[in-house]
């Protein structure tokens, strides 16, 4: 995902196109890690000071379903970040749970694991590795 695709994605979808909208989308595209609604909310305010936690969780829910954001959670909140460009490839993740940086990982663990069990037909699945990163970890690995 890049800021040119998300913001057509909302035009698409007929969203209005406002500056809040822009700039979150601009946080999340310098970002290379998960990012709670916190952290969101502590960039916008550096323009717009004024702006509530509803606005900003009413637009990460919709970049969700739009599929300009994905989410997990870590420690029972939300995180999110930029849907990953090309993600018709199939691949997983590791998420440093220091800093919320991932790694894509493009092989399948439900392969090995699973196959294709007779009698279910999977139409989709999320696997990720939880762990520290090696700036993290104070780079000892």
């Amino acid at each position: 995902m890049d800021v040119k695709t998300a913001l057509a994605r909302l035009k698409e979808h007929g969203y209005k196109y406002t500056g809040k909208r822009e700039k979150m989308v601009h946080i999340f595209a310098r970002e290379t890690r998960y990012l709670t609604a916190r952290d969101v909310l502590a960039y916008m305010q550096e323009e717009y000071p004024r702006v509530s936690f509803d606005t900003i969780y009413r637009n990460l829910s919709l970049f969700e379903r739009l599929g300009i954001l994905e989410s997990t959670e870590l420690d029972g909140e939300k995180h999110y970040r930029f849907a990953c460009a090309g993600a018709e490839r199939h691949h997983h993740h590791l998420i440093c749970t220091g800093c919320g940086k991932t790694i894509a990982i493009d092989l399948c663990p439900m392969d090995a694991v699973l196959g294709q069990p007779k009698g279910f037909t999977i139409t989709g699945h999320k696997f990720e590795i939880y762990g520290y990163c090696d700036d993290c970890r104070g780079g000892d690995a």
